[in-house]
């Protein structure tokens, strides 16, 4: 669970106690090959996520002691159950930990409207059933697969929230066990008496202290909660709050068997980028004092929403979870002068458009001409790719400067317009590599994202009515004692 990656950047900031911070440093399990940025924006933004895996961050399976500590099955998994982005000023003045709810639905690169907490988990089976019928060994495609869903996983919440991601940091299950017992135990505090055996919470009201496994129970209930998964959201937010506070206490700094036995824990259990130098960024937070964390959650249209297949989900709209994150952070608010897109206003039904794939990435060419017919654009051919390789993804028109071909490439992201004499004036071609990350559904654009000047009622989910979840008051890491919840 990322509720104790944050106890993991807490450590950081206290790391000049420790014994061999370099070993420490060595031995951390690491990912490559993210794409991630570099803090540019005045900020260092980290994603940081909590899987379902049955393994350590090494890989290695876990005994059966520590499988039944986890409460949650043998099954194997790849879904990443919380996904929190925390946005650290350069200057090391403050932490705002943003939650986003596992069943957010979201465009996900490569497979289109998904909930984001499938993000990494389908990216990977899909790429390494590919990589396994290409011949690589099991190694390997586990390996690059893994790769492609945390990638998956970061394109996905950076196109949600308008935020690059800097660092990333996963931790599993077990590691979330080991943290907590690490300290001691957290404090929490409950409204009422719960008992839910799908998560094996059963706790009594009123404030108690957790040792691993049962904490785990608590940040993992979400049924039987009046608001589901934010209510699970909050759980761990102040389950975040008590155990920040217990790592910055005196009790845990000042004793070597609870900082061996945390060393320990983040040794097993967090996976961080290869770029992530971690020992600079603790110096950047040495002053960070608890009542400076704080958690937020982002702005949700219905928390009952549901799709035409059935399926139940959270309605997100990207444009208000950008515009809360930007106040969170301390930017201007997107107005409409500064979203409205440069590129020219045409009529789309005046335009026939087909849609190459040139990936490997199953159905993408009709979910792509899916959303642009949603704009009003005409559906003309659309199949594989059997003209020239592309490395890019990039739309085609009889000249560059084509309106047309630039309306269609910036409804589809941004994409470069190149010049083909063999189209007619009113045909533009997509050919589409594995890098697109932009619309794959008529739900995943609309109107206003493009400049035609045709609208389109199409959706792919089921009009309810909407049960808005607006973000509850901020809660921090101040050692006041453990908040109650549901």
């Amino acid at each position: 669970m990322a509720v104790a990656v944050v106890s993991v950047l807490v450590l950081l900031v206290t790391g000049f106690a420790w014994r061999g911070v370099d070993s420490l440093r060595n031995s951390l399990a690491t990912a490559s090959g993210l794409g991630l940025g570099g803090g540019k924006d005045g900020a260092i933004d980290i994603l940081m996520v909590g899987t379902d895996s049955r393994t350590d961050a090494h890989g290695n399976p876990l005994s059966q002691k520590e499988l039944d500590s986890l409460r949650a099955g043998e099954e194997v998994a790849s879904n990443t159950d919380t996904i929190i982005l925390i946005r650290v000023p350069n200057d090391g003045s403050s932490a705002t930990a943003i939650s986003i709810p596992r069943d957010a639905y979201v465009n996900v690169p490569g497979i289109g409207m998904s909930k984001i907490n499938g993000a990494f988990g389908a990216t990977k089976e899909t790429e390494r059933l590919r990589l396994v019928n290409n011949g690589a060994s099991d190694s390997e495609a586990d390996r690059k697969s893994t790769e492609a869903g945390r990638t998956a996983l970061i394109k996905s919440v950076s196109n949600l929230t308008g935020i690059t991601v800097d660092h990333y940091a996963e931790i599993g299950l077990l590691g979330f066990v080991l943290l907590t017992d690490a300290v001691g135990g957290v404090d929490v505090c409950l409204n009422a008496a719960v008992d839910e055996p799908m998560s094996g919470a059963n706790f009594p009201a009123g404030e108690q202290t957790l040792d691993g496994s049962d904490a785990l129970s608590f940040v993992r209930q979400r049924h039987d909660l009046p608001r589901g998964d934010l209510d699970r959201i909050v759980r761990q937010q102040v389950f975040m709050a008590s155990l920040v506070s217990k790592v910055l206490s005196a009790k845990t700094l000042s004793d070597p068997g609870k900082l061996g036995s945390l060393t320990n824990a983040v040794e097993r259990s967090v996976v961080i980028d290869d770029d992530w130098d971690i020992i600079e960024f603790a110096k950047q937070l040495q002053n960070l004092a608890g009542g400076k964390v704080q958690f937020e959650t982002i702005p949700v249209l219905d928390i009952n929403g549901m799709t035409d297949y059935g399926e139940s989900i959270v309605k997100v709209d990207p444009k208000d979870v950008k515009k809360y994150i930007a106040s969170l952070v301390g930017a201007d608010a997107p107005t409409e002068e500064t979203t409205t897109s440069s590129a020219p206003t045409v009529d789309a039904s005046k335009f026939t458009v087909d849609v190459a794939n040139a990936s490997d990435i199953a159905g993408l060419a009709s979910g792509v001409s899916e959303a642009l017919s949603a704009l009003g654009y005409k559906e003309g051919k659309v199949g594989n790719n059997t003209g020239a390789s592309v490395s890019e993804s990039t739309v085609f028109a009889k000249s560059a400067d084509d309106d047309a071909a630039l309306a269609v490439a910036d409804a589809l992201g941004g994409l470069t317009v190149k010049a083909d004499s063999s189209l007619s004036s009113n045909t533009v071609r997509v050919v589409l590599a594995a890098d697109y990350s932009g619309p794959q559904s008529a739900d995943s654009v609309s109107p206003s994202d493009s400049n035609s000047s045709t609208t389109s009622n199409s959706a792919s989910t089921t009009e309810t009515s909407p049960t808005p979840a607006p973000p509850g008051p901020p809660i921090d890491a101040a050692s006041s004692g453990p908040r109650c919840v549901n």
